[in-house]
């Protein structure tokens, strides 16, 4: 099985270092920049509770010269994803698939979903349409990772969580061998790797703490242990979590209790990426994980005023900085 890993950052580079020490296929990873100069002269490096691993895949950032690949996972932000779009269908061949391992809601979100919003175009997420028309929804596949992980210096990567998962799945929920197979490459690894049927359920528990989490660590720059502890904030937090719930049941999914959800975010000592890319000065991940959720929520005609004034100052914070231009659909 031919494999590449498109995007070398935490949690791309992550997961190549997981599937290098898996071993038993071919792979390769897109990077660019100092990561990709660090990784072709010393290895890629993932630190994890069980120890570290070092390996050498082949790591370019010209995708066309790599030729088709079976499985594409790519951990991109959502912000460059229509940028890249022709540069993903140049991995492809007709039956390849395409990992979106990601936060937030996906561009293919309501591709077999059923119903009324089948179909529909989420044109926050792809403006012109490049994701749906050169890669397809037919080829995605969902994926939700749990992994607390930095990227410490050039072609080194930190995973924190002692535990790490990644919840997969296709769109239309049809079991797939080739799903099947990864996991089974990934899990001895270290990395546990789920194969579901609803992944949208999955996309929705991740996403209702990241409202929360994601919102809250931009307006504070501080991990979730340090903010979550005030009365007054964590009040608001199971009220936003009461709303991103609401959200997602009335779309017709189930994220389960968030309580516990909350309980772990209250003691969480990693700062969440989107705060981690306002401090560097990167591109925030703002339609996904906040702009898109409340336009679901208008589509669902559920109320959200926790959320909407919450999310609209953590929106204000990342056009004060720079890092988000989007204004309307």
């Amino acid at each position: 099985m031919k494999i590449c890993v498109y995007g070398a950052g935490a949690v791309g580079g992550h997961i190549a270092g997981r599937l290098a020490a898996a071993g038993q296929i071919e792979l390769s990873l897109i990077a660019r920049g100092e990561q990709l100069a660090a990784i072709r002269q010393n290895g890629l490096r993932v630190e994890t509770h069980e120890g570290t691993l070092v390996s050498h895949p082949l790591s370019t950032d010209r995708p066309a010269d790599l030729g088709p690949q079976d499985v594409v996972i790519v951990a991109v932000k959502a912000p460059a994803l229509p940028t890249i779009a022709e540069h993903i269908a140049s991995l492809l061949h007709e039956d390849s698939l395409v990992v979106f391992v990601m936060n937030g809601i996906p561009w293919w979100y309501f591709s077999s979903h059923g119903g009324i919003l089948d179909g529909t175009r989420l044109r926050r997420l792809d403006p012109e349409g490049a994701l749906w028309d050169c890669i397809g929804p037919e080829r995605a596949v969902g994926a939700v990772a749990y992994t607390a992980c930095t990227v410490t210096a050039p072609g080194v990567v930190r995973a924190e969580n002692a535990r790490n998962r990644l919840i997969i799945g296709r769109p239309d929920g049809k079991p797939d061998p080739r799903l099947d197979t990864l996991a089974s490459l990934l899990n001895p690894s270290g990395l546990e790797v789920t194969v579901t049927s609803k992944i949208r359920d999955a996309v929705w528990a991740k996403l209702v703490m990241n409202l929360i989490g994601g919102s809250l660590a931009a307006l504070t720059a501080s991990p979730m242990k340090d903010v979550l502890n005030k009365p007054a904030i964590a009040g608001t937090a199971k009220a936003m979590a009461d709303e991103g719930v609401a959200i997602a049941r009335a779309l017709g999914c189930d994220p389960g209790d968030p309580d516990e959800g909350l309980a772990k975010l209250a003691t969480s000592s990693h700062l969440q990426s989107i705060a981690q890319d306002l401090l560097a000065g990167r591109s925030m991940e703002i339609d996904g994980l906040f702009r898109v959720p409340l336009d679901l929520a208008e589509l669902a005609q559920v109320p959200t005023p926790n959320l909407d004034l919450v999310i609209e100052l953590a929106t204000q914070r990342a056009r004060a900085a720079g890092l988000y231009q989007h204004t309307s659909t």
